[in-house]
């Protein structure tokens, strides 16, 4: 288990370092980045991550996705907390770096809806729920690992990112958004990326119970 626990912790750093990292840095720079390359680098490091700690892990790097997992009973009870825990302190570990590096830039690349909040909250639930379909579909056990499962959830979470991010952030993801808001001290609207990445991910899994081929 603390194998799999820094692996988890190891990705989610390297999840939300760069991916709000680019965030951060398309602020300083006035733009640089762009939104597209925000979202590619999001995609990017996920693919990345998968490569690197899916055969160790399972390379979840997201609560809503470890909640999935075990409402999915691909996932052992006791790993649970363990695995959200070490996805939190990767998490902060990264935002405690970037401001460190940057300052409050970006509010560290915090998720701000750009519209009502009960928009975004729905979005958030929709863009998880397509997110952990994908991945309950190309996974392995509990595990995200191969070369399709990469390419499959890095372009899943790239595609997402990119038409949703304007208005609601497309975090999709707990861990990559409680982080940010706390070191930046940026609390406004947190409820919805604390709420709806989970019921989304929960939401996906009868929808892939449904279409899979043989009982697990």
């Amino acid at each position: 288990m603390i194998r799999k626990c820094a692996a988890e912790a190891i990705g989610t750093f390297a999840l939300v370092f760069a991916g709000t990292g680019a965030i951060v840095i398309n602020q300083v720079t006035g733009g640089a980045v762009s939104h597209v390359g925000i979202a590619a680098t999001f995609g990017l490091v996920v693919l990345a991550m998968i490569y690197a700690v899916g055969e160790v892990s399972g390379a979840h790097l997201n609560p809503a996705v470890t909640l999935g997992f075990y409402v999915a009973r691909r996932l052992r009870t006791r790993a649970v907390i363990p695995y959200i825990g070490s996805q939190l302190s990767g998490a902060f570990t990264a935002s405690a770096l970037l401001r460190l590096l940057f300052g409050n830039t970006a509010h560290l690349g915090a998720t701000l809806p750009r519209g009502p909040e009960p928009q975004s909250f729905v979005l958030e639930v929709a863009l998880t729920a397509l997110l952990m379909f994908v991945i309950l579909c190309v996974a392995t056990g509990s595990k995200e690992q191969g070369l399709m499962a990469g390419i499959a959830i890095g372009a899943t979470v790239g595609l997402e990112a990119m038409f949703a991010g304007p208005i609601c952030g497309a975090s999709m993801n707990p861990a990559r958004s409680v982080a940010p808001a706390v070191v930046s001290g940026h609390l406004t609207a947190l409820w919805v990326y604390l709420a709806g990445p989970p019921l989304g991910a929960a939401l996906a899994v009868p929808c892939w119970a449904v279409i899979r081929t043989s009982p697990e």
